[in-house]
Order: C-alpha cells, then sequence, then structure tokens
C-alpha cells in the first residue's frame, strides 16, 4: 500500500454479531453516554427511558429537583418498570407485574405483604443506580460500576476546539429545543462516526452545505485542523438551507467564533455542531450491528423558541445532511459483508484521522476479536 493510502477496518467489524456485542459491552456499558436532554425532565416525576448498550435506563428527576439514573428493572421478578419513552410518575415509579413500588430516589418503598417481610432490606432491594452527570444541559450516564473520567468526555472538545472554554461561549445548557428528529438508519455505528469525521465526500452529496461552507468542498472536514472553524461564504448571510439570513448570534458567541462552523465528535455516540445562531447535537443508540437509531436536537436561545419564529430554514439545511449521509452509510453497509470488502477499504489523506477512531475502537475491544 502506498504512503497516501491506508488501511480500513475489515468488513466483519461492521457486521459480526460476536463484535457488535462486545463493542456494547467495552464501549457503550463502559463509557460516558449522552442520554437526555436535561429539560425534558422539567419538574419532580419526569422521567425518561434509554436503550444503552444491552441495558435499558430510566432516568427521574426526584422531588428534591435532582436528576438520578436507574437500570429499568424491577428488583423482584425483573420487569421492566417504565415501558413509554419517556412521561411523568405522581410520586413513585410502580412495577405493572407485582406492584413492587420505588420512591424517586430508587428506594423500594412498598409492595404487597412487605410488613410481613421485615428482614427486607429496602435500599438493598432498591433500583440499581446508574451513574449520572450533566453536562451542556444534557444527562450523561455511564453504566461502569467504576466509571472512567468525565474527562473522556470534555477532552474531545479540547482536542477539537484547542480549548475547552471555547464551547462555554454557546452557553448550550441555557438553549431550548427547537426540533427534535429521530433517524433509523440501517448502517453500523462506527459508518456514521467516520462519515461524521471527514469531508471527502462532501462535494460529492451536500450541495447545500458546500454551499453555506465552500472550503468543505476541498475534501478538509472542520475536525481535520485542531481549533479551526469552516469560515460562511461569501454573500451567505447564516447557517441555513439558502444561505438566507438566521438569528442574531448567541450572546457569548467571539467575534473569532461568528460566521463559523465548528464540529466535534465525542466518542462513542455524540456530535456537536456549533454555529452562530444555534447547535446541532447527535446522539447515537447502535441497536444492532446494522441499525442504528439517531436522535437530532436543533438548540436556539429560549427567545427564538418562545415566540415561535420559524427555523425550518435552519433546520432543513442540517436535516438534508442528515439524509444524504445517511444514505450513503446505508449504501455503503451491505457491502461490508462483501468479499470485495473482506479486508477492508482504504483511507486518502484527508481521512487518515480516521485511522486514529479505527486504532481507538480496535483497543477498546481487546485481543478476542475475531480476524
Amino acid at each position: 500500500m502506498t504512503a497516501s493510502l491506508i488501511p480500513t477496518l475489515p468488513g466483519h467489524y461492521y457486521t459480526d454479531p460476536t463484535i457488535f456485542t462486545r463493542e456494547q459491552s467495552r464501549i457503550f456499558e463502559r463509557m460516558w453516554i449522552c442520554a437526555a436532554r436535561a429539560a425534558d425532565l422539567p419538574k419532580p416525576g419526569s422521567f425518561r427511558t434509554v436503550e444503552i448498550g444491552r441495558e435499558s435506563v430510566v432516568i427521574v428527576r426526584g422531588r428534591d429537583g435532582m436528576l438520578r439514573a436507574f437500570l429499568n428493572v424491577c428488583r423482584h421478578r425483573g420487569a421492566k418498570l417504565c415501558t413509554e419513552a419517556g412521561g411523568e410518575v405522581r410520586r413513585a415509579i410502580q412495577c405493572p407485574y407485582h406492584a413492587w413500588t420505588y420512591g424517586l430516589d430508587g428506594r423500594l418503598i412498598a409492595a404487597p405483604n412487605l410488613t410481613k417481610m421485615p428482614d427486607i432490606d429496602r435500599v438493598e432491594y432498591g433500583l440499581i443506580t446508574v451513574h449520572l452527570r450533566e453536562w451542556i444541559g444534557y444527562v450523561w450516564v455511564c453504566l461502569a460500576d467504576e466509571p472512567p473520567s468525565f474527562s473522556e468526555v470534555t477532552g474531545a472538545v479540547t482536542e477539537r476546539l484547542g480549548d475547552l472554554g471555547a464551547i462555554d461561549s454557546y452557553e448550550i445548557e441555557s438553549l431550548d429545543v427547537g426540533r427534535r428528529i429521530t433517524y433509523d438508519v440501517r448502517a453500523n455505528w462506527k459508518l456514521i462516526v467516520e462519515n461524521f469525521m471527514e469531508c471527502y465526500h462532501c462535494a460529492t452529496i451536500h450541495p447545500e452545505l458546500t454551499e453555506v461552507l465552500p472550503e468543505f468542498a476541498d475534501g478538509y472536514a472542520a475536525q481535520y485542523y485542531v481549533g479551526h472553524g469552516a469560515e460562511f461564504g461569501t454573500g451567505i448571510q447564516g447557517f441555513t438551507v439558502d444561505g438566507s439570513e438566521g438569528f442574531a448570534k448567541l450572546p457569548g458567541v467571539t467575534d473569532d467564533q461568528d460566521r463559523r462552523y465548528y464540529a466535534i465528535t465525542v466518542k462513542p455516540q455524540v456530535f456537536v455542531n456549533l454555529v452562530p445562531d444555534h447547535i446541532i447535537l447527535h446522539r447515537m443508540y447502535p441497536v444492532a450491528a446494522d441499525r442504528t437509531i439517531v436522535e437530532c436536537d436543533w438548540l436556539y436561545s429560549r427567545q427564538v423558541v418562545e415566540s415561535g419564529r420559524d427555523v425550518s430554514r435552519s433546520v432543513e439545511l442540517f436535516h438534508r445532511v442528515n439524509v444524504q449521509d445517511f444514505d450513503a452509510c446505508e449504501r455503503c453497509q451491505p457491502a461490508m459483508g462483501s468479499r470485495a470488502y473482506a479486508r477492508g477499504g482504504v483511507l486518502v489523506p484527508s481521512e487518515h484521522h480516521i485511522g486514529a477512531f479505527h486504532e481507538w475502537v480496535t483497543d477498546r475491544l481487546g485481543d478476542a476479536v475475531i480476524d
């Protein structure tokens, strides 16, 4: 192989159920995962459920206003407690099978005939706690018994922008969701990450994006350069589908950040897109070797959302980008099982940084991966 080309992962890394299961246990069940927008749980009793790795997790806001996360499993016979994606309970979470009932702090508080079982420790038989952190307005959870340092998350910002404080200017925690779209992508999660990390494809499949960000047509993604933001093209007024004016820039955005787009990959499942007047954040949830659910939030200032202003032109730009990207990933997925891709493909120079992602994956999986 020439110096211009370096190898990708072999095709079976994108199709093998054994590898997928190992990714779930060694990556998604050990790392910090972005699970929900904190504002989606506005008051005591609000809950959200999310599938992480092979587990169902329920996130709930307690009577004290604090958010907590638990495995969504009754300690009695293992029934799933909350079957809806979200909602509200009054004062407790009750199992629909045998009515074991848990406080919003996870403690067992009631069950049929519980008073006749005085030896039951209500804390010990409470819900299994999942580690939880809040950052940039989102709830992050970790299933590991001993979670890694949260710097694995924040370090991605430093690595990309050169300074953790650079993201603070956008005050993401203060923004509101103007639009949320969920995509069911028939492709392996790694194909989606790889696609987001490079722009070699941009001139081919993203005509609207390259019109707004002309430098992307040269094939180098913003993530290729530490601290660099892709500049809006001449005559482009805003990050919208037709380049027309968007909204006033967010209050903390600096002059250096104005009229620029920054992209951050937070492994293993978050993409953060920063533009002056709004933020686009993707969360990925792999459900099979060839299927990934992607939830995408468009975040705007509270004034924009509460006033009911039309956000469709800015939403449409990245919605088209998403559809174009996911279509490309779905086009690749069937070929991952082809003998033509048995040894993988190649990365050109503008994609060489994806090689570091592949090394990260194989390091996480360890030496038991099938060759």
